[in-house]
Order: structure tokens, then C-alpha cells, then sequence
């Protein structure tokens, strides 16, 4: 079936009704929602992945049942399933799915991005209500069918960029669009990812595998390959498990994957980007393994709904360390002339970044989540707080804002159990965050394809090459299907 026609329904006019939804509107009933059930009741979740950022996500939920653990590392699901004795424990999401579905209401998927649209989608063809870890999927071809997905079940989602629930992101959103520095025609966004390592080829031989671990379960959909332990020398760092696989371009999706879905989060939402015209990335040390140590990637957008065209800067990583090749000085930022008024302000320019340029000024905020922001305009000398300056007093409250609990992490989770329960929207449901993720991804098929893409965003394929097309969606390993 034509892909144009499966997904035509998600249009860009779509897209820019829910980047700017109003959370406050109540969630349709559908036909999975606890309708039959007082919704003072538990959500039963099953936690797919339960280490690393898995553990934190389960705790974030602990107001409710626990009903599952599934984790490929033994060792891992010994030490959670001591916390949560109550729940049954697997090492296979397959299996527990197909096993105990009729006891799960929701699921967790917090997998390397492997794995995610595989949990993801299962989970949501029996009609579990997701919350999946940030980037929602490995492949663009995967954030279309999960958002497809999602939307044809009529399950709640929320995708892990936590940032989503920050007080300042809604407002820095609710500012741009109210036109406070005007129309915006730049965006810059650095980061000072990666902190593990990128740019190297695979190691050659293979190590036992340890006892606890189901390295054919690790792997999922990619292709089999030999277990590594550690790296060679005296830092003995990990090859793959248990988190060193953000690099490889077989299980993760890089430093873009792992933060653009938290510094992008906010002007992509503003300015209601849709989909590119024009990708083009400049990369070091990129090889078919894993991804490069430092690049820099373009992004054309089109004139939208009465908004001009913008281009879009990201940044990440730096050149190799001496004796450590395969880590970064992170000297990867916009250029000088960008940065020098942040500079001033700060004392130096931050890790991580985001800066929009528009007719009448800029907005900057200095961390990953977008919570606080700070707006110079034109005629001004320096950059004053964004809650506190003259041009936003007026401007009024137009999303809701999550005020579910203290802690970020843990109120974004709280939103996603509270739409299950027939509360607003999750503010990173699917619908836009499948969205976000696929832009997102367009810079890793750039990079891999090596060579700028001239980009049709609904038939998701480059115009100008074919090479991108092995990029966009990957083949799976027997066994492993969305």
C-alpha cells in the first residue's frame, strides 16, 4: 500500500493544531480507556526494560500496580524485582504480552531504541496505553508507524522528554508564538553529547557471554553480531551492554537521537516546524558502524501557516581527545559571532544550548529541558530573565501547565496516568512527539547517507538520491516484526 496514502491523514495542519494543543481539553473516550473502572483506581503497568532509565521510570509510576518486569539482563531483573516483589518478571516482551496482556492496562518501554517501536506497538495492537523513552524510535520509518498506530488504537501516550512538563518550555512556546522577538528565521541548538563513544568500528573477536544476560534478546530486531565485553586498555569501557549502544547505528541513534528530543523540543514545538525541505550534515570520523564525534547538520523548513522559513542548526560532540579517539574535547558549537552575547552573560557558552533568532530579538535558554529561557531584543544590550522582561508581561497563559508533583520526571509520568484515567492529554503524546522524533531522525539519515537531501516529507524519501531509502526504514532480524 502506498505509504502517502497510509499516513495522509497526518498532515502538517495536524501536526501544528497539537504542537500548540491546549492540554486542558478532556482525552475522547475510547474503546481502551478505564471506562468501566473508578478512576480512582491503579493503572496495572508493565515495565518493559528495567534498568538504567527504566528503574527511574517505574519508581516515577509506584502510585500505581506493577504488575510486570521484563528485562534481557537477570541480574537486572533480580535487583528490581526485589523492589517490586509483587510483579511477575520476564525476559522477553513477546512473551510477557502475549502471556499476561489481559492483566496489563499500560506499558513502559524503556529499551535501548532498538527495541522501542517493536515494545511500543505490540503493546499498543493490544490496547495498552504507552509511555516509551525518548528517541520514541530508531528509524523515521518507525516514528510514522508508531504516531499511525497510536492514533488508530486510541491508546495514551507520552514519549520521555520530560522537559515537555517544565513550566518554562510551555511559556517560552506561549512567548515565540505570541511574536515577542518576532518572526523567527535562525534556530541554534548545540549539545555536549556524546558521553560515551562514537565514530570507532566495530571490535574484532568475541567474549563469553555473561550467564545473566540473553544476548539474542539484547540484539532484537538488528543483526546478530559477536558479544563484546570491554574495550581494549586501562579504562576497560563497555562495548554494548549495559549502556554504551547510544553510538552504534544498530541499536541507538546517537547524541542527536539521545538529546534532540529534549533541546528541540521547544522551538520545534513554537515554531510549528513540520517537515524539512532540505538536510545536509557535515560530519568526522563517520563509518557504517556507529556515529561520527562531532557533525553539524542543517535543516530548511518552508514557509508554514503564515510563518516565514526558517533554517535550523544543530551541534553536537568535538574533535578527538589525545590517546582517547573515540572521545571529544566538545568543542562543537555555533559559531563565535553566534554565541558571543551568551558568552558575556555567562561567562562561557554551556554544553548544551538553544538559541533563537528573530526580527525583533532572541531567545536563549542555556539547559536541555528549555525550563528557563531569557529574551534580548534588538535595541536591549543584554539578556534579561524571560519571566521577568517588559515584551512578555502581557502575553497570556495559553497551555496549561503540569503541576502534578515537584519533581519533573516524575509529574511527566504522572500526566501520562492521568490522561489513562480520563484526564487532559499528555503535552508529548505520540501525535507530536512521533513527529519531533521523525524530524529529529532525518539528521541521522543525512549523516549516514553522506550527502544533502533534498526531502518529501509525506512520501518520506529523498528526491535527489535513493541512498537515504536503506536509511528510513531498516529490515529486522526473523522474529522481530512491528
Amino acid at each position: 500500500m502506498n505509504k502517502q496514502v497510509i499516513f495522509s491523514r497526518h498532515s502538517r495542519r495536524q501536526f501544528i493544531r497539537y504542537s500548540s494543543l491546549a492540554i486542558g481539553s478532556t482525552v475522547l473516550t475510547g474503546p481502551y480507556l478505564l471506562r468501566a473502572r473508578n478512576l480512582n483506581d491503579k493503572v496495572n503497568i508493565a515495565q518493559i526494560g528495567a534498568g538504567g532509565k527504566g528503574s527511574s521510570d517505574t519508581d516515577c509510576c509506584s502510585s500505581e500496580n506493577i504488575v510486570a518486569l521484563c528485562d534481557i539482563d537477570q541480574k537486572t531483573l533480580d535487583n528490581r524485582h526485589a523492589k517490586y516483589p509483587d510483579a511477575k518478571i520476564f525476559r522477553d516482551y513477546r512473551k510477557m504480552l502475549d502471556q499476561i496482556n489481559r492483566d496489563i492496562d499500560a506499558v513502559i518501554v524503556s529499551t535501548p531504541d532498538n527495541h522501542h517501536a517493536c515494545a511500543a506497538i505490540m503493546a499498543m495492537k493490544l490496547g495498552k496505553h504507552v509511555y516509551c523513552q525518548k528517541p520514541l524510535t530508531i528509524s523515521v520509518y518507525e516514528a510514522r508507524m508508531m504516531r499511525k498506530v497510536a492514533a488508530d488504537k486510541k491508546v495514551i501516550t507520552q514519549m520521555g522528554n520530560q522537559g515537555s512538563s517544565e513550566s518554562g518550555l510551555r511559556r517560552a512556546v506561549e512567548v515565540i508564538q505570541a511574536g515577542a522577538i518576532g518572526p523567527v528565521r535562525q534556530v541554534h541548538v548545540w549539545s555536549n553529547r556524546p558521553i560515551w563513544p562514537q565514530g570507532m568500528d566495530r571490535p574484532p573477536g568475541e567474549d563469553p557471554v555473561p550467564s545473566s544476560l540473553d544476548w539474542d534478546l539484547w540484539i532484537g530486531p538488528a543483526p546478530m553480531r559477536p558479544y563484546k565485553d570491554k574495550w581494549p586498555g586501562p579504562d576497560g569501557k563497555r562495548v554494548y551492554h549495559d549502556f554504551a549502544w547510544r553510538g552504534w547505528q544498530d541499536f541507538g541513534t546517537g547524541a542527536l537521537g539521545d538529546m534532540a528530543c529534549h533541546t528541540s523540543n521547544m522551538p520545534f514545538r513554537a515554531l510549528k516546524l513540520g517537515y524539512p525541505t532540505e538536510i545536509e550534515a557535515t560530519t568526522s570520523h563517520m563509518n557504517r558502524e556507529s556515529y561520527p564525534l562531532k557533525s553539524k547538520i542543517r535543516f530548511e523548513f518552508p514557509a508554514r501557516e503564515g510563518l516565514v522559513p526558517a533554517q535550523f542548526w544543530w551541534y553536537y560532540g568535538g574533535n578527538p581527545v589525545p590517546n582517547a579517539p573515540f572521545v571529544h574535547d566538545g568543542n562543537s558549537k555555533p559559531p563565535k559571532e553566534i554565541t558571543t552575547e551568551i558568552e558575556e552573560m555567562l561567562g562561557k557558552v554551556p554544553g548544551s544550548g538553544c538559541l533563537l533568532i528573530g526580527d525583533k530579538g532572541k531567545l536563549f535558554s542555556k539547559d536541555d529541558y528549555g525550563a528557563s529561557f531569557y529574551i534580548k531584543l534588538n535595541d536591549e544590550k543584554e539578556y534579561v530573565d524571560g519571566t521577568k522582561h517588559e515584551a512578555v508581561k502581557d502575553i497570556p497563559q495559553t497551555i496549561p501547565r503540569n503541576t502534578l508533583d515537584s519533581d519533573t520526571d516524575k509529574r511527566h509520568h504522572l500526566e501520562w496516568i492521568e490522561a489513562i484515567k480520563g484526564g487532559p492529554a499528555p503535552y508529548s503524546n505520540f501525535d507530536i512527539a512521533a513527529y519531533l522524533t521523525e524530524i529529529i531522525l532525518l539528521g541521522d539519515v543525512a549523516m549516514r547517507a553522506g550527502q544533502k537531501l533534498v526531502w518529501d516529507g509525506p512520501n518520506m524519501k529523498a528526491k535527489n538520491t535513493s541512498v537515504a531509502e536503506q536509511f528510513v526504514r531498516r529490515q529486522f532480524r526473523k522474529g522481530w516484526k512491528l
